[in-house]
């Protein structure tokens, strides 16, 4: 009898992870089916690129983001190839499985088997909501998996020992270095270990505060190995100023909080209809109303840091699903003890998992379409790397990065994107405004030593139409270098093309 047992446990352990596996690919099938970068995974992909030819991130390419993502995407072009996004794109799936793995571990042991495979479910079904952007492996995504094992360590009480807090601590270091707002995620969880006492009469204030302080240290000691890494390679200041100086918040758009709001609330509706009703959501959490609590402050700051940019991309709301999901999770494998809002038949187990299969069905639909839109790549960029030579730069004026990965050509200047030259602001168009006051300071200057040591064959000019932004006349140095040794030999939809009439460049000017 107990063999029989043993062996319907397993069996049933290997459907339920069979099912979760499945799950995770069917809802990032377009993605794995899909041969170019996705959004954001073009710009990382270039900087990931320049390292491989030799180059160090913030120096010969810049981007905004923290170091170890693009670690992340040297390593999969390293193991795979420069520009293999099949190949990135799995490891994107297996990056979410993990995740997976992590929320059916953290709910399971707060709510039992029932509650961690509904949070698993939950974020496969809710992650990728309703656009193709949200399937691109951008730091939202790289972020959750070290944090839900972060609070997957140290939220069962069983678990709270020093150096478990310590390897939770290094795994949050490790999480802020793949997105910044993953930092604060470290607060709800620091003050469960070091409030303790109030919650546990078993628990002493000296071993709480030496928990707390080893949470600290592991995360701070993952920062500071990654601080002297870069001091070594002499790009300790630029990595701050990029990572956390140039973040301010010039404009803050409410169109799209409400907008993405709104329908991001629509996608995850079952995971958010336990929080409407207290009560029934505190006797779901009645063994654990401290981890709830803990919980609640995680999806807090997940919050904060989803409008803490003020622009309200759809992909700023991954961060919030998995504290969501181990919520929901949690009250809907109790929600027959439940009374009240959550014994509704609308806001009943069987209505969370319809809501939430259609949810991903009209994500798969959509984000299908969108990408079979997309597949073509640049007209403009494949007319360049057709015609150019190996050795070959290539310089894009404008926020088209992903020209460099069509054409699959080298960027001649740092600026991969011209945002610091230009004081272009992220978040949408603003017609009318003047962004000049937000030139980086001395980014010209850097412009003309980058294109006087690798003069670009080419130049594709993404703001020559009507309307656009910062088209080149405006910004008078770049219109001399353009017109002094450049000549136009092709014009597309999406950019007009130049290319060197001489061996020779003259400099440009800094501004």
């Amino acid at each position: 009898m107990q063999s029989r047992a043993n062996d319907a446990g397993i069996a049933n352990g290997l459907r339920m992870w069979l099912t979760m596996i499945a799950v995770a690919v069917v809802t990032r099938l377009p993605a794995l089916l899909y041969p170019r970068a996705i959004d954001d995974e073009a710009v990382y992909g270039v900087v990931a690129r320049v390292m491989l030819a030799g180059g160090l991130p913030y120096h010969d390419a810049i981007e905004r983001k923290p170091p170890l993502l693009f670690v992340v995407y040297w390593a999969v072009f390293r193991l795979f190839g420069a520009y293999n996004w099949l190949a990135l794109h799995a490891v994107a799936t297996a990056w979410v499985l993990l995740t997976m793995a992590g929320l059916f571990v953290l709910a399971r042991r707060l709510g039992g088997r029932r509650a961690g495979l509904m949070a698993a479910l939950a974020y496969a079904l809710v992650q990728p909501w309703a656009t193709a952007k949200n399937l691109a492996f951008n730091g939202e995504m790289l972020m959750n998996l070290p944090l839900v094992w972060a609070y997957a360590l140290v939220l069962p009480r069983c678990h709270r020992r020093v150096a478990t807090a310590a390897l939770a601590g290094a795994l949050l270091g490790t999480a802020f270095l793949l997105k910044q707002p993953a930092a604060i995620a470290a607060v709800p969880l620091g003050l469960a270990l070091l409030g303790a006492p109030l919650w546990r009469k078993e628990a002493r204030w000296n071993g709480a505060i030496r928990q707390a302080a080893a949470l600290a240290a592991g995360f701070a000691s993952v920062v500071a190995v990654t601080a002297a890494i870069l001091w070594q390679y002499g790009l300790l200041g630029e990595a701050w100023y990029w990572t956390m100086a140039d973040h301010s918040v010039p404009h803050v758009f409410w169109q799209h909080a409400a907008q993405h709001s709104a329908l991001f609330l629509l996608f995850a509706l079952p995971l958010v209809v336990p929080l409407l009703a207290w009560q029934p959501l505190r006797r779901a959490w009645r063994d654990s109303e401290a981890e709830m609590f803990t919980v609640l402050g995680w999806l807090a700051v997940s919050v904060v840091g989803a409008a803490a940019g003020g622009r309200f991309y759809p992909h700023y709301y991954i961060q919030i699903v998995p504290p969501l999901a181990v919520l929901a999770g949690v009250a809907y494998a109790r929600v027959d003890d439940l009374a009240g809002v959550l014994r509704a038949r609308w806001v009943s187990l069987r209505f969370a998992r319809s809501w939430l299969a259609v949810a991903g069905l009209v994500s798969l639909g959509v984000q299908t379409g969108q990408l079979l839109a997309e597949r073509a790549p640049s007209p403009a960029a494949s007319y360049v790397g057709s015609q150019a030579r190996p050795t070959d730069r290539l310089f894009v004026w404008g926020q088209q990065t992903s020209f460099y990965v069509d054409a699959a050509m080298l960027p001649a200047s740092r600026y991969i994107a011209t945002f610091p030259l230009t004081g272009y602001i992220f978040g949408g168009a603003l017609p009318g405004l003047s962004t000049q006051n937000r030139i980086v300071p001395g980014a010209w200057r850097n412009l003309a030593g980058d294109l006087r040591r690798h003069p670009p064959e080419f130049i594709i000019d993404t703001q020559a139409n009507r309307g656009d932004a910062d088209p080149i006349r405006n910004f008078p140095p770049m219109a001399r270098f353009v017109a002094n040794d450049y000549g136009r030999v092709a014009v597309f939809a999406d950019g007009v093309v130049y290319r060197r009439r001489s061996i020779t460049v003259a400099p440009l000017e800094a501004r």
